[in-house]
């Protein structure tokens, strides 16, 4: 995979897979044999989708980061390194029928689920062709079945639990995913939500994405429950956990929970430790480098999600010119939506649509 030094983090640069790191994602995915099994009946264009899918990840990063570079905009939200815990579990649902409820990091949904990406983009620039009509640069498409993210993340608890309530009123067969903060979940709302949830029994997949910091505050300084693991059988509901650097993992752990949920089993919180290649946003990356020592980013650049999953399928016999070609195929679309959205950048908003869509009508 070709590395940007000018726009990933350092530790990604000159990356190359550690064997030792490469057998404990093997035999992550044989660790658990109901997961093995759903691994195992991937073909091999379905492990070249989750590829390309990680790749476009990384490129919709890479193409927000070259604007800020540029000045197009100020700042960007990236996801960086916490790539497979979006993409894993998005490849579990069905985007024709379920939902999904992602945080402004977990953006690879969006895409999985069928939002044009030039339409992502645009969020950021404001425009009057974006998804929010200018409003907001927080992407969601009813369309698509992406609910649209918000900045106090906690509160999408609730309304994914009200989205599937109105799936189970008016029968509709679906499933909702919704991505939620170590942080964000000691909001009040995130608590009414889970705890609403697991009473229903209601068809949602929570996903506690552990990525070690709220904001600018680090996982110890929030948080003195241990790791997680107790929280599914605190709210009364199903939950396991999962690499959340392991693509495979992340998917074979979301097929179990959507199955468990389409059998009318009620909710399940999965639990993925993952790491923030970064700061909360572009404009902080120094902070996020005050913040941790560099032995966590080294940590965890080891354990570049996409690296190792690029690794793991050379060793299952991919050919790497195979690889090269999703990637530049989805490099090329990146280039070409980042490119649509530009088109579109002096489209700006009439001042007098500040109001719609704010209010409902009378």
């Amino acid at each position: 995979m070709k590395r940007y030094p000018a726009f990933e983090p350092p530790e990604y640069v000159a990356w190359t897979a550690d064997p030792a790191l490469l057998d404990a994602f093997r035999a992550t995915i044989n660790a658990v044999p109901e997961r093995k099994a759903v691994v195992a009946r991937l073909s091999r264009d379905e492990l070249l989708s989750l590829y390309a899918r990680l790749i476009r990840a990384r490129q919709h990063d890479i193409a927000l980061a070259r604007w800020v570079r540029q000045g197009v905009i100020s700042k960007a939200w990236l996801g960086t390194g916490e790539e497979a815990a979006t993409v894993g579990p998005v490849f579990a649902l069905d985007p024709a029928v379920d939902f999904v409820a992602p945080m402004i990091r977990n953006a690879a949904a969006c895409c999985d689920m069928g939002m044009p990406l030039a339409d992502m983009l645009r969020a950021y620039l404001a425009t009057a062709d974006s998804p929010s009509g200018g409003h907001d640069l927080h992407a969601g498409s009813q369309a698509h079945h992406v609910l649209q993210p918000v900045s106090p993340v906690g509160v999408m608890v609730p309304v994914s639990a009200g989205v599937a309530l109105a799936g189970r009123i008016t029968g509709a067969p679906r499933v909702v995913m919704n991505w939620i903060g170590d942080g964000s979940v000691k909001s009040g709302a995130s608590h009414e939500g889970l705890n609403f949830a697991a009473v229903q029994r209601l068809p949602v997949v929570y996903i506690l994405q552990n990525n070690q910091v709220a904001l600018g505050t680090r996982l110890e300084q929030h948080h003195a429950g241990g790791d997680f693991a107790e929280w599914p059988e605190a709210y009364g509901m199903a939950g396991w956990g999962f690499d959340g650097n392991n693509v495979l993992d992340a998917y074979a752990a979301a097929v179990l929970a959507v199955e468990r949920c389409r059998r009318g089993e009620g909710p399940v919180l999965l639990l993925a430790n993952t790491f923030r290649m970064g700061g909360h946003a572009t404009h902080d990356e120094r902070e996020a480098r005050a913040t941790f020592p560099a032995e966590l980013f080294a940590y965890w650049g080891k354990r570049d999600p996409i690296g190792l999953f690029e690794a793991y399928l050379k060793g299952a016999g991919v050919l790497e010119a195979e690889l090269a070609d999703v990637e530049a195929a989805a490099t090329a679309v990146v280039e070409a939506a980042a490119d649509a959205a530009l088109e579109s950048r002096h489209h700006l908003p009439d001042p007098q649509t500040a109001l719609t869509g704010v209010y409902a009508p009378d």
